[in-house]
């Protein structure tokens, strides 16, 4: 009797890594327009910069405050149609290529594809019903009794440890008691313990050797040439 074959799951970061630059704050100027979204985050310019220095907790409750400023109120059902609007258009302009036929040689595979991101799940939920892969997961925005965001997060910022949390937990959901392979790609600090956690991890910012995930394998710029088959 053969054994099943084991499991092929590859996981993308979404900004920077599927799409060009960040999105939250174009997300956030979407949603609320530019200048209530330039004066809340020049109202938390320290933070936000000591945030995005430092990275780890400091980026996490910067960016929850300029949560809480912009999106306490709002209608949840409201910010979701609208978010849908804005991550198709979004994705359509900034996404990349290379990146996006990688996912697709992927999906060709027959592997599983899940986006592992600290963007907003309201939209991350959306690109990964664009892109046709397994899941998404995100940072998870919590609402009130009333249907209103409350500008704080539901759990954590998906990012750092709890991006690997996050992936872990529904790797053991969706194959309990197994092992899969698992590819990850990603490119910023924000990515490095995902990529620790994985078989085949790839840096695929811009970068190269001034990248914070210098030390991983960059994925080459033929990705026929890049792909590595499990148990090589």
């Amino acid at each position: 009797m053969t054994n099943p074959p084991t499991p092929i799951v590859a996981a993308f970061d979404l900004d920077g890594t599927l799409s060009d630059g960040g999105s939250v704050i174009k997300w956030l100027r979407f949603l609320r327009g530019r200048r209530a979204t330039y004066v809340a985050t020049l109202g938390l310019f320290g933070p936000l910069v000591v945030g995005a220095l430092r990275s780890g907790p400091w980026a996490d409750h910067a960016k929850e405050r300029l949560f809480r400023r912009l999106l306490l109120g709002l209608d949840a059902e409201d910010v979701k149609t609208r978010s849908r609007t804005f991550a198709l258009a979004h994705f359509e302009e900034h996404g990349r290529a290379r990146v996006i036929e990688r996912l697709r040689w992927h999906l060709r595979e027959g592997h599983e594809v899940v986006i592992v991101s600290a963007s907003p799940q309201i939209y991350v939920d959306v690109v990964a019903e664009y892109l046709d892969v397994a899941d998404g997961l995100g940072t998870r925005l919590a609402v009130d009794a009333r249907g209103k965001l409350t500008g704080s997060y539901l759990g954590k910022n998906c990012r750092g440890t709890e991006k690997l949390r996050r992936l872990s937990a529904w790797l053991e959901d969706r194959y309990p008691g197994e092992e899969p392979v698992i590819y990850a790609y990603g490119n910023s600090r924000g990515d490095r313990r995902m990529l620790r956690g994985a078989t085949y991890p790839y840096d695929v910012g811009k970068l190269g050797l001034l990248g914070a995930l210098r030390h991983f394998p960059r994925l080459r710029a033929d990705t026929s040439d890049a792909t590595t088959t499990a148990g090589e």
